[in-house]
């Protein structure tokens, strides 16, 4: 993926900017910005100098057979996680950065089928999301999808996608919809994205399987 120009910090009536500089110009820009915010108390904080990571908008999308009762998930290895002390090899969403100008559905349905293999004929979005709002200011977009689960073995094992291009490594699964989510809500799946997508199954389960199952 090229470099993107990261957007402007917006003006807001409630921050000052005092000053801005680049500190690393690679892929994800890192910004180092001075501010001062108008606290509770209506008074202006002191000056507060903070890095921010530029690395822009997301998408995700929980791919959900209504048929089956089934959603399918990725997995890959996340070398940020083994930092963290967690398991490196992380159950996710298919996700993937907006190029710039880019529209979210195309871009969502683009890395489906690159790391899946999949189209989705119903699309519903579920809400905007800041990943890490105390250093970067990634955003992301979160559908859930229709599709078709594919063909898996009694592991749940359906093949391995991702673009050689670009070195990836993705081994695809499906999940029993309840097995999932009760994975999601024992804290056994560790990627915030892929988590609060189950979570949001959960309550949105009955209905789904009752509107896209009809149409």
């Amino acid at each position: 993926m090229a470099n993107r120009t990261p957007r402007p910090i917006p003006a807001h009536p409630d921050v000052i900017i005092d000053a801005e500089r680049r500190a690393w110009s690679g892929r994800f820009p890192l910004d180092v910005v001075t501010f001062r915010n108008r606290r509770f108390d209506g008074a202006l904080s002191a000056p507060h100098t903070w890095e921010v990571w530029r690395r822009g908008q997301a998408v995700a999308m929980l791919p959900y057979d209504p048929a089956a009762d089934a959603v399918v998930l990725i997995e890959q290895f996340r070398l940020p996680a083994l930092v963290a002390g967690l398991d490196p090899v992380l159950v996710e969403c298919p996700a993937g950065l907006l190029e710039e100008n880019e529209d979210p559905e195309a871009a969502m349905a683009r890395e489906l089928q690159e790391e899946m293999g999949l189209t989705a004929d119903r699309m519903e979005r579920v809400g905007n999301y800041i990943l890490s709002a105390g250093g970067a200011d990634e955003v992301c977009l979160l559908y859930a999808g229709r599709v078709d689960a594919p063909l898996a073995d009694g592991a749940g094992l359906a093949g391995a996608f991702g673009l050689a291009a670009e070195n990836e490594d993705i081994r695809v699964r499906v999940w029993p919809a309840d097995k999932a989510i009760a994975a999601a809500l024992a804290g056994r799946i560790t990627n915030v994205i892929a988590a609060l997508a189950l979570f949001w199954l959960a309550s949105q389960r009955d209905r789904l399987r009752a509107e896209w199952r009809t149409t």
